[in-house]
């Protein structure tokens, strides 16, 4: 299925923070060029999966209040129902036959990307499996579903972001738990805690819902268990968007760069990829001759450098003994030269702009632009303290030739 198009400031969802984080190059084939992905079977039944689940869980859905722009409640004409969700959710719910559902699974089910009859008789099967079994623990225990497969939007400290959430749940205390379904082998309790997408998706619910999140949940499919999370706290959070902000500010600046890795293998883009792209018939006798060429020279200047060093190195330590920054030659005078550099901790600086109204000031991972800051006098003193604090200094002495 081609991927979507996406411009610089369209909002950005968690498989596309994940395919630009891993290669930037692969995002961009993906969600500019469109290029397609070879079908695989393990997706198309992943697709059939959540959408026979959402068929089926549908009808037991009582809407929520949902927040304006500005954040406040508002009721629309089918949030009325909402008024009565408490209630509603542990009042009895008429759940359908199993075989129902496993009337909407053959409608539903598609043959692409499978390798042979035999591996989509396999997999039709193992979802006959799943959904039995699931929907039996539904008719045993229904769900209290706000919202099922609810695409939802929101801008997240300045940045647009975007998803489909499997499910959003009424918890017993009134709050809401955010479930999203998996279909892969296995899925450990560590994966739910540390899920990208499940915190994505707490943000997204937030900023949409009145009610607070109280659960994160990876229900995994094949072994039917519900691993639930707390939600993420707020520095956790905070550590996500900063790497949604490395895709946002990659993006608009159009930073493409091929990242080999483990994801190479399974990547469908590998023969027109800079990276694994072969070399034309006729220029491959010219270029190897330039190959061998920069490997000769590439070990005389590994040699050489490190002569280079040393030799510098002894004139440094000359120059400290007799405290000289000039030492003449036979035909050149060499110059001791000192270059000052700051660096600055990116998440303690965005904590201090937050907290003094300062954060369109500059931007953080700016150690030029915060140094900068710090030495304002229009910035409050106490502010100034303490983004000189969260910086270190590094000196670097070099030499130059003069005649």
């Amino acid at each position: 299925m081609a991927s979507p198009i996406v411009n610089r400031g369209s909002p950005l969802s968690y498989s596309s923070v994940r395919a630009y984080l891993e290669c930037p190059l692969r995002w961009k084939y993906l969600y500019i060029d469109r290029l397609p992905e070879a079908p695989r079977g393990y997706f198309s039944f992943g697709r059939v999966i959540h959408s026979v689940l959402e068929e089926a869980v549908r009808p037991l859905v009582v809407p929520s209040v949902r927040k304006t722009p500005s954040g406040r409640s508002q009721l629309t004409l089918e949030d009325f129902r909402a008024g009565e969700a408490k209630r509603a959710a542990s009042e009895p719910r008429a759940v359908g036959e199993t075989e129902a559902v496993l009337e909407m699974y053959r409608r539903a089910w598609v043959s692409d990307g499978y390798t042979s009859p035999e591996e989509e008789t396999r997999y039709k099967r193992l979802g006959e499996e799943i959904l039995t079994g699931y929907w039996e623990t539904v008719r045993a225990s229904p769900p209290t579903p706000v919202a099922i497969e609810e695409h939802l939007e929101a801008t997240w400290d300045g940045i647009p972001v975007h998803g489909y959430v499997d499910r959003v749940d009424r918890t017993p205390t009134g709050g809401l738990d955010v479930v999203d379904y998996k279909t892969s082998r296995e899925i450990s309790r560590t994966e739910a805690k540390e899920s990208d997408q499940l915190a994505l998706y707490q943000v997204l619910v937030q900023e949409n819902f009145s009610d607070p999140v109280e659960g994160l949940t990876l229900y995994h499919l094949r072994s039917l268990t519900p691993l639930r999370t707390s939600p993420r706290a707020p520095p956790v959070l905070e550590e996500l968007h900063g790497r949604v902000a490395v895709v946002r500010d990659g993006i608009r600046a159009a930073e493409y760069p091929p990242t080999p890795g483990r994801q190479c293998p399974r990547c469908d883009f590998r023969s027109i990829c800079p990276e694994f792209k072969e070399v034309p018939d006729g220029d491959r006798e010219r270029l190897a001759l330039l190959v061998d060429r920069f490997r000769e020279l590439r070990e005389r200047e590994l040699a050489l450098s490190g002569e280079l060093e040393a030799t510098a190195s002894e004139l440094h330590k000359a120059a400290e003994d007799l405290g000289l920054h000039r030492i003449p030659g036979t035909k050149d005078v060499a110059i001791r030269r000192r270059e000052e550099s700051w660096r600055y901790d990116a998440y303690r600086v965005g904590q201090v702009l937050a907290e003094h109204g300062l954060s369109a000031r500059v931007d953080r991972s700016d150690s030029e632009a915060v140094r900068k800051l710090a030495k304002d006098p229009e910035v409050p003193a106490a502010a100034r303290e303490a983004i000189a604090s969260a910086g270190s200094r590094r000196t670097r002495w070099y030499w130059e030739l003069e005649r």
